[in-house]
């Protein structure tokens, strides 16, 4: 079975975009993700997204998102906005504006006329369930048992489901020690994408995010909505934030409570090729 993909990035968090392969050709499998994902001896990527004809016609595609260790994921906000930049250069004639379908729900994109693409987040979902998180009810903040010590997160769903520390300065963050075992704590049925929040002011924040099924990425677009997300209900960030990540910068844009969040960014283009599975 052969692949036609295009890779793509979006601050440095990069992906292969790919048509799912017709139903005679077979699917791709959990290890056959894992292998395509390995940079030495594969495409290399931190997410593989899959694109599939709309389920509803008012779609204009169903995407599905795998990781790099081949798990199934809900989400993606740096993935989707290279999805909407690819599917426009597709068809411009449809339009700048479209509505997109994934597992983590349907998602409004713009593709703008200066090469950004701001994407519609949906409203962070706070509930313990809706991560899910193990916890007796919903609270702003929770303390956490890491291997013996109590670490304070804010808990939010993105479509998927993010922590979110804030620490005085991501350089000296212990992203590789704090990471792995907050994504893999036992409160967190599913794992966890953990982001690292250092906040400068009410309109600027730095991030750095380890996640799920990845480890540590140059960017992570739901990472970013949720800090943002988390530092505002807290009451220490404003209406629009900028988030600057080890790859680059992107804008987040949240009334509050209720309301839905919007992402806007750049996405680029790397290569495109093909591969026999």
């Amino acid at each position: 079975m052969q692949i036609e993909f295009m890779k793509m990035h979006g601050l440095g968090n990069d992906f292969i975009v790919f048509d799912a392969p017709a139903a005679s050709a077979g699917s791709l499998d959990a290890r056959q993700i894992s292998a395509l994902a390995d940079r030495h001896t594969g495409i290399g990527f931190d997410q593989a997204l899959m694109l599939e004809p709309p389920r509803d016609p008012k779609t204009r595609a169903f995407y599905r998102i795998f990781n790099a260790d081949g798990s199934e994921v809900e989400q993606c906000g740096n993935g989707v906005r290279c999805v909407a930049a690819l599917l426009y250069e597709r068809a411009p004639q449809a339009g700048r504006e479209f509505l997109l379908d994934s597992p983590g729900g349907r998602i409004e994109a713009r593709v703008r006329e200066d090469g950004l693409v701001s994407v519609d987040m949906g409203a962070p979902n706070f509930t313990p369930a809706a991560l899910p998180f193990d916890a007796s009810g919903e609270s702003y903040v929770y303390a956490l048992n890491v291997n013996g010590r109590e670490i304070d997160i804010g808990a939010v769903s993105m479509g998927n489901p993010h922590a979110v520390l804030r620490v005085p300065d991501i350089d000296t963050a212990p992203v590789d020690r704090l990471g792995p075992a907050i994504e893999h704590h036992p409160r967190f049925a599913k794992r966890t994408n953990v982001g690292f929040m250092q906040i400068l002011d009410r309109g600027h924040i730095r991030l750095r995010v380890h996640e799920r099924g990845v480890g540590e990425t140059r960017a992570c677009g739901t990472g970013a909505c949720a800090a943002v997300a988390v530092g505002r209900r807290h009451g220490l960030l404003d209406e629009e934030v900028e988030v600057a990540l080890k790859g680059g910068k992107v804008r987040i844009s949240w009334p509050g409570e209720g309301q839905h969040l919007w992402m806007t960014g750049p996405v680029a283009r790397v290569f495109s090729g093909s591969i026999d599975i």
